[in-house]
């Protein structure tokens, strides 16, 4: 398991020692389940904002609360040591919740980072970022890379069993 991939408890305390570093802490999260490059330059973007990225990633069982019972596609564990081979990324915490907003609560980064198909207003855990003088930053999409499109071309080109 990759050093990057933390609890709850240890990823405080770490974030307890950056702050006290003066260390811009950025947090975006997500389901990843088909790491595409619409999530990569998506990271990316959300690294360049600050100094050290925490991705916050949703559980099997959040991901399918979230997105129905034929998601994930790839396991947490798999999801986690994919997304911690990134250079861009720092930490990786999972969340078993349907939104992140205890996380972000716990971690209060000094940026959160979201997709731009969300309106800043409705962003989870945008008051509490506010609050203690963080900002809340939307990141374009970048058009027709998602993992709903993957799924649907995969579906189009090879549902009908004529797969390989």
């Amino acid at each position: 398991m990759s050093e990057k991939i933390k609890s709850l408890g240890e990823i405080k305390q770490i974030v307890g020692i950056l702050k006290s570093q003066n260390k811009k802490i950025v947090f975006t999260n997500g389901c990843f389940d088909i790491l595409h490059i619409g999530h990569v330059k998506y990271i990316e973007e959300a690294k360049r904002l600050g100094n050290v990225l925490i991705m916050g990633l949703n559980t099997d069982w959040s991901v399918c609360a979230n997105k129905g019972p034929l998601r994930p596609l790839v396991g947490e564990q798999d999801r986690a040591e994919v997304l911690a081979a990134l250079s861009c990324v720092d930490y990786i915490v999972m969340f078993d919740e349907f939104t992140p907003e205890r996380l972000i609560e716990e971690i209060v980064p000094n940026i959160l980072v979201k997709g731009g198909d969300y309106k800043i207003d409705d962003i989870k855990g945008r008051e509490c970022v506010e609050t203690h003088g963080g900002r809340v930053v939307s990141i374009p999409f970048i058009p027709d890379k998602s993992t709903s499109n993957l799924i649907k071309l995969i579906i189009e080109r090879y549902g009908h069993g004529n797969m390989f």
